[in-house]
């Protein structure tokens, strides 16, 4: 039965880590079967490492940065376009009300 990488990559850093034993690149790839530069190239592979690396208290990665960064960006990106979407908005409801007839305030 031939499993995806992916989850041979995580039963090896699970199995690392029930043996008290850290959680490497090389160390994966030898439990998994993979070559280590199929574990550095494929970003799947990298991230799934890279969060079993966190949880055992290695510090942050360059990938594991990056990938941070690249989360802000894209939620940076959302929130600026949603204050775009706000102030066209607030230009047309100001547009309309400066529009709009203004009514006398005497009764009839």
């Amino acid at each position: 039965m031939n499993t995806a990488p992916i989850d041979r990559v995580r039963a090896a850093c699970e199995q690392l880590l029930a043996d008290g034993r850290d959680v490497t690149f090389t160390a994966v790839a030898q439990q998994a079967r993979i070559s280590r530069a199929t574990c550095y190239r494929d970003r799947d592979l990298r991230t799934v490492i890279d969060t079993y690396r966190a949880r055992h208290g290695h510090l942050l990665t360059i990938t594991g940065l990056a990938d941070r960064i690249d989360n802000l960006n894209q939620a940076l990106d959302a929130v600026a376009a949603k204050v775009r979407r706000h102030e066209e908005e607030i230009r047309t409801l100001k547009q309309s009300r400066s529009s709009q007839p203004r009514r006398s305030q005497q009764p009839d």
